[in-house]
């Protein structure tokens, strides 16, 4: 369970692409209102977030198999980063936010992984404010 849990963690970053054909090829379309997408995004972070800092503190790996069931979930329901919903390119900070929340989580507990790059945590934060404040503005 251990390598599988490494596994994900290392291919991670390549999520985006591997949901990309998982939803273009089901043929799911959103039906989301995609100015809506900000707040959206945030909200599903905002359930996640304080059970995912519970999971970190106990050092509780399997929080993370069932976090990434729920992303998954949320981004087919929205045609996340697919043709399926274009519109939502628009809002790349909230798209990268949702992508990585995961990643940056595992690296808090795999911290000698090499998926784990420095710059990563910063630009989860830095795009977690940015779609913070579009979803204020909503």
């Amino acid at each position: 369970m251990n390598v599988l849990r490494l596994r994900s963690l290392h291919f991670a970053r390549t999520f985006a692409c591997a949901l990309c054909l998982a939803v273009a090829s089901t043929g799911a379309v959103a039906q989301h209102d995609p100015a809506r997408f900000p707040a959206a995004a945030m909200e599903f972070l905002g359930g996640e977030m304080p059970a995912m800092e519970t999971a970190i503190a106990e050092r509780d790996r399997d929080y993370f198999e069932d976090a990434m069931a729920r992303m998954l979930d949320f981004s087919d329901s929205w045609g996340f980063k697919t043709l399926d919903n274009p519109a939502l390119a628009a809002y790349p900070m909230c798209t990268e936010a949702v992508s990585d929340f995961l990643v940056v989580g595992m690296c808090r507990i795999m911290t000698t992984s090499s998926a784990c790059e420095p710059a990563l945590a910063a630009r989860f934060d830095t795009n977690m404010k940015k779609c913070r404040d579009l979803a204020a503005r909503q």
